[in-house]
């Protein structure tokens, strides 16, 4: 089952700096996909890793499930939210199997070894994901889209009820952005409460429920894909001009098209 999430009056700086962000307030309903827009510098992958306690806001809190993870021991927060960076390699060449095996570590005791229960897990979000094939290849031998695949299966066999992904498409073609957001919008269908940054606005009209743009340190829009992606909210985040068009039968769906050479001064 999936936890709520929520931050309330949030803000981040680092030591020395200027806030990365201020004032944010976000609630995310259990079992629904929430999408984070914003150019780049905004904070969206700061305000990932404060929702998963691997750094505490300046002000403000997190709330998973009513209960501020400020003061939750990381291994319990590890049980209940998975956290795929945007970025992340391996120095070593582990089996593909055993990387996935890692996500059970926040269920294992110390010095603890996986259980032939924990391997099932980890076999089961290898399939999950499509790539059950690869479970013996090292690690340093797949390719960037099957990577990116294979660390969301070891997110998945954490069983969190909170699954944040930071920019899970970006460097991936375009079969894979497409196996990626199926992926999601299964775990989804599953009750899983997923939060993703990203800078594809069609890729947010395509998944989620709510969406939220970073810009200038603060929330410039929140609500429902269809209230948020707009030509003019487009413009204000990005500074270029777009048009959001709707494509009829079979596809009833609304699309964000950049308009080429229109950037706003």
């Amino acid at each position: 089952m999936g936890s709520s999430i929520s931050v309330e009056d949030i803000a981040f700086s680092y030591p020395g700096g200027a806030a990365v962000f201020t004032g944010i307030t976000l609630p995310v309903e259990e079992g629904s996909v929430f999408s984070l827009l914003g150019p780049n510098g905004t904070g969206k992958s700061t305000l990932l890793k404060c929702m998963a306690g691997l750094i505490a806001p300046s002000h403000g809190r997190v709330l998973l499930d009513g209960r501020d993870i400020g003061g939750m021991q990381p291994h319990e927060i590890a049980r209940r939210v998975g956290f795929v960076p945007q970025t992340q390699v391996s120095p070593f060449p582990f089996r593909v199997r055993d990387i996935v095996l890692m996500g059970r570590a926040p269920h294992l005791s110390p010095f603890a070894a996986p259980s032939p229960q924990d391997e099932t897990v980890a076999a089961d979000a290898l399939d999950r994901v499509g790539v059950s094939h690869l479970a013996d290849r090292p690690c340093t031998a797949i390719s960037g889209g099957e990577w990116q695949l294979v660390l969301i299966a070891r997110a998945i066999a954490q069983r969190p009820g909170v699954l944040l992904l930071d920019e899970p498409t970006s460097h991936l073609d375009l079969g894979n952005q497409m196996r990626v957001l199926d992926v999601i919008r299964g775990l989804a269908e599953d009750g899983i409460t997923i939060i993703v940054a990203t800078h594809f606005p069609d890729h947010a009209l395509l998944t989620s429920s709510r969406v939220a743009i970073l810009k200038d340190q603060r929330i410039l829009a929140v609500g429902p894909p269809d209230d948020v992606i707009r030509e003019d909210t487009m413009r204000q985040a990005y500074g270029v001009e777009v048009r959001i068009m709707h494509l009829d039968d079979p596809f009833n769906r609304r699309i964000c098209v950049p308009v080429a050479g229109r950037g706003i001064p």
